[in-house]
């Protein structure tokens, strides 16, 4: 066997993303070349500019991953939530998005997300304290 030692990666290394281009380099012969990762990140704010909430998300491989979809406590429930979630999906069908998915904790919304088309895929119970988190799709 050949002598190597396991070493935390460097800030620069991780931003060089040399690891991420041999990945990709990998998935070549069975996917195809692929379009780097695109972005979704949306905002919502009021008419004085004040944030309200945001999504965050990418797409990649025709699938966009819903990381970060949330609404400040006091204007939660008035529909903020359903038009991140809407405008961050149409944003990126525009961009070729054919599927969404993301994971939410069970404090956070998983009975939101069904609302909007979405289908629990996986729960696992007790993954932190006790709380079930939720892996959920829909396509789009």
């Amino acid at each position: 066997m050949t002598a190597f030692a396991i070493e935390v990666a460097t800030e620069a290394e991780v931003r060089a993303t040399a690891l991420a281009k041999r990945m990709r380099e990998f998935n070549y012969p069975v996917v195809g070349t692929y379009p780097e990762v695109q972005t979704v990140w949306l905002n919502a704010k009021n008419a004085a500019g004040h944030f309200l909430g945001g999504f965050r998300g990418e797409i990649f491989l025709d699938w966009l991953i819903v990381y970060i979809l949330f609404v400040e406590e006091p204007h939660r429930r008035k529909g903020i939530g359903s038009r991140l979630l809407a405008e961050g999906e149409a944003h990126a069908r525009r961009k070729g998005a054919r599927h969404a998915r993301l994971d939410t904790f069970d404090w956070q919304a998983p009975d939101f997300y069904p609302r909007h088309g979405y289908r629990e895929l996986l729960k696992i119970p007790d993954y932190y304290a006790g709380r079930a988190l939720h892996l959920m799709a829909k396509d789009l």
